[in-house]
């Protein structure tokens, strides 16, 4: 017979179509027990009951799954290696660069690539697609604004050029805007397009179990053209690239093998 939680994951994958039997369980479970007695409810089913019928219990059930932590150039060594040895290392063989940014949360991984690829390229010689599963986190994407400390690791310079400050908050420049297609995606059950030379996936993964990650990484490899970069998170190394026809580029970079 199921327990309350396993009753919960499976009421909750029919609404929402996530499937938490991909995320590791005493993570998730703790901290879903945590937004649950919040909200007043000693169990999950008498909690999802009313999810179902509140849709900002559901939106704040969703954005707590989500995480959402981000912020512009984060982890900023790693960015500094994207600009100066992955996208030289693309132009070689490209004319346009087709990039992903994969579980964007609120935006700000996107808008940082925009940011770096226009210093070096034309913004009508590549795109960037952000996907999400939080619909939230990409209405706020969409919309563009940050509080301060979400910039506190972007270069003043990148800041001056592409922020507009409006109170306590930084509104992103239309021009970086265009350069960059929201949509939602689900990582565990939707398609995943093809010819990316690059794809960003950072700091999600390590939520999910080893089963689905192994998944993902199949994917994305399959999602990239040959000698596509694929760019993790700083606790995400891949320690079995070739597994997935990938090798190391540099550190949590990954190329796929032509």
């Amino acid at each position: 017979m199921k327990n309350d939680y396993e009753t919960f994951v499976s009421n909750f994958k029919k609404k929402s179509g996530i499937d938490l039997f991909f995320y590791k369980e005493a993570q998730m479970k703790r901290r879903l027990t945590s937004l649950r007695d919040k909200r007043g409810y000693h169990d999950f089913s008498s909690y999802f009951t009313d999810v179902q019928k509140d849709a900002e219990l559901f939106h704040e059930l969703l954005d707590r799954l989500t995480i959402n932590v981000s912020e512009f150039y984060r982890n900023k060594k790693r960015w500094d290696v994207l600009e100066e040895k992955v996208i030289p290392h693309l132009k070689k063989t490209r004319n346009r660069i087709k990039v992903w940014s994969a579980a964007c949360s609120t935006g700000e991984e996107p808008y940082t690539l925009a940011m770096i690829l226009n210093k070096h390229i034309s913004s009508n010689k590549f795109e960037i697609t952000a996907t999400d599963i939080d619909e939230n986190a990409l209405r706020r994407a969409e919309m563009g604004v940050y509080p301060e400390r979400s910039l506190r690791e972007a270069p003043k310079e990148m800041v001056h050029k592409y922020f507009k400050k409006q109170g306590l908050h930084y509104q992103v420049s239309d021009e970086l805007k265009k350069d960059i297609i929201f949509k939602k995606h689900n990582l565990l059950s939707d398609r995943f397009e093809q010819n990316y030379d690059l794809i960003v996936c950072r700091n999600v993964l390590i939520y999910f179990t080893e089963q689905a990650k192994q998944q993902i990484y199949h994917k994305f490899s399959q999602s990239l053209t040959e000698n596509g970069i694929f760019f993790v998170g700083s606790t995400e190394q891949v320690f079995t690239p070739g597994e997935y026809n990938l090798k190391l580029f540099d550190t949590f970079f990954y190329e796929k093998n032509a």
